[in-house]
């Protein structure tokens, strides 16, 4: 069998730090009322020096350097974000272009759960033998497209990026089993807009007379989302796809030794781990520092736990999250870098491709 361990975790945020009785100057809301309804007390939101690539670099220079590797090593980079800083080309390939090397790059989008699915995604790869070393990387911007007027959103989001990098091993490490899944029918609880009609009057514009109306990008986009429906879907699904994964893996909720859910919400995640009977000391939550950083929560989160000494070698860590779509995930990662350097000493170039292909 081949795992895929993770082998090296990085983080990076912007220095700009927003805080409640900054958001006092902006809306109706207070300190109270924020901490007491999210858990969240400041964010950290992009500057001009700051951008999707920037920060997202930055964990993987992170995670590559505790790793002990560099950008030569990687034979892909997968990146979720639904913030890239161009439509074309995609977030991965920027970031490669600021590391170096060669990698096969390209970007999920599955909102606050996109970390958790291009893990499932590198595993795989992995697995079957495709690549030995592959970066993984959750970032996004998303203060860029947040209404400073609209209470019930500009108090949640911050920015921020994580990556892991993961590599090819024969012992039962990193992820063992994943959860992924979606319902569709919930995207206008949570998204922001993009294109429109413009179907006003031709003037001057001589394509009209053949082309007809045309489809215009919203300017200032803004997110858009129903609360009490995003609440009620999270700590339901956040506890269904923990206890499937568990299961998936072959073991029970004793087994876990820490949660490291995707921080979206203080009282979803208290919800969450009450419902499952997670004690607190193993339940990450680092909420009330970086507010919801969408798919860098988890990269984000998990880095903190290990500096902090909570995460060691054998330990059993379930990954979950929930975001736009609606979208859910769930991972159940074994720590560690057991068997990693053997087969690094096999040799660290990706499969042969076959014959044919």
């Amino acid at each position: 069998m081949r795992y895929a361990a993770i082998t090296g975790w990085g983080m990076a945020v912007p220095d700009r730090v927003l805080t409640n009785a900054d958001l006092e100057a902006l809306v109706d809301t207070s300190d109270e009322w924020i901490v007491s309804r999210t858990g969240i007390r400041e964010r950290r939101i992009a500057g001009p020096g700051d951008s999707n690539t920037s920060l997202a670099v930055a964990a993987s220079r992170d995670a590559l350097a505790k790793a002990g590797r560099v950008p030569a090593d990687i034979d892909l980079i997968i990146t979720a974000t639904f913030t890239p800083d161009l439509f074309l080309a995609s977030q991965a390939c920027m970031i490669q272009a600021e590391l170096g090397g060669s990698a096969a790059a390209f970007d999920i989008n599955a909102a606050c759960a996109g970390f958790v699915y291009a893990l499932a995604s590198a595993t795989s790869f992995i697995r079957s033998g495709m690549y030995r070393t592959i970066l993984v990387v959750g970032v996004d911007t998303q203060t860029r497209f947040i209404d400073y007027t609209d209470r019930a959103t500009c108090v949640l989001f911050g920015d921020g990026a994580g990556a892991v990098l993961l590599e090819a091993t024969g012992e039962p490490r990193g992820e063992l089993a994943s959860v992924l899944g979606a319902d569709g029918s919930g995207v206008q609880a949570l998204y922001v807009p993009g294109w429109t009609w413009d179907d006003g009057p031709a003037g001057d514009d001589p394509t009209a007379a053949v082309l007809g109306p045309r489809p215009r990008l919203d300017t200032h986009p803004a997110m858009l989302m129903q609360g009490n429906e995003v609440f009620r879907f999270a700590v339901k699904v956040m506890c269904d796809a923990a206890r499937q994964v568990v299961l998936k893996a072959g073991l029970s909720l004793d087994d876990v030794d820490m949660l490291i859910p995707h921080q979206a919400n203080r009282r979803i995640i208290d919800a969450a781990a009450r419902t499952l009977a997670l004690p607190r000391d193993r339940v990450w939550i680092n909420i009330d520092r970086y507010g919801n950083t969408s798919a860098a929560s988890i990269p984000m989160a998990l880095t903190e736990a290990v500096a902090a000494g909570k995460v060691a070698e054998g330990d059993n860590l379930v990954f979950v999250a929930f975001g736009g779509g609606l979208s859910w995930a769930a991972s159940l990662v074994r720590w560690g870098t057991a068997g990693v350097e053997r087969c690094r000493a096999d040799g660290g170039a990706a499969a042969a491709p076959p014959a044919d292909g």
